[in-house]
């Protein structure tokens, strides 16, 4: 909505303009009854037709892997992740760039550890906030827990040890570019 400027001579009036990002979507390993629906919920969540290049995920006899590269507004990671976490025997991450007044996201989901969601850096890397290295750091010093058990849960250690052999076994793996709608 135009805001009108405080200035010398008449108000203008100013137009935010609706700002994309980038990110990537990596199902790691699906059962093949699966994969219509995740990209009918990925296309509900963007706003436009998904069609992912599904592959055999060596890391998971039977089950498929797919990555699709999108182009949307800032939270559409997170709107992909909620829309897929919770989907039994379903691996994957969805990470997305930084925007304007937006960090960096990573999101990652396994059946058995749930899900991980965490702020990166411009190179990839895990930044954990202040306030949570000060409470660990307090909650270690106390004795009520392990502070580099505490970290490594911060950092999605188990999340990367699950995921890892995924990850690898799909080395030149297709991947599809999406741009949303909306």
């Amino acid at each position: 909505m135009p805001d009108e400027v405080a200035g010398e001579g008449e108000p203008r009036l100013t137009r935010e303009a609706p700002v994309s990002v980038y990110g990537v979507l990596q199902v790691h390993s699906a059962p093949p009854a699966l994969c219509p629906h995740i990209e009918w919920a990925v296309a509900g969540t963007v706003g436009t037709a998904v069609s992912m290049p599904w592959v055999s995920q060596p890391a998971a006899t039977g089950s498929l892997r797919a990555e699709l590269t999108w182009k949307g507004k800032a939270g559409t990671a997170a709107a992909i992740t909620s829309a897929l976490a919770g989907w039994n025997r379903l691996r994957f991450e969805v990470t997305e760039e930084a925007s304007v007044g937006c960090d960096a996201m990573r999101y990652c989901y396994t059946p058995n550890l749930g899900l991980f969601a965490a702020t990166t850096g411009a190179n990839g890397d895990i930044l954990i906030p202040e306030n949570k290295l000060r409470a660990v750091m307090a909650m270690g010093a106390n004795g009520a827990v392990i502070l580099e058990k505490e970290l490594e849960r911060l950092l999605g250690s188990a999340w990367d040890n699950e995921l890892e052999p995924f990850r690898r076994a799909g080395d030149g793996a297709p991947v599809r570019w999406l741009n949303a709608t909306g």
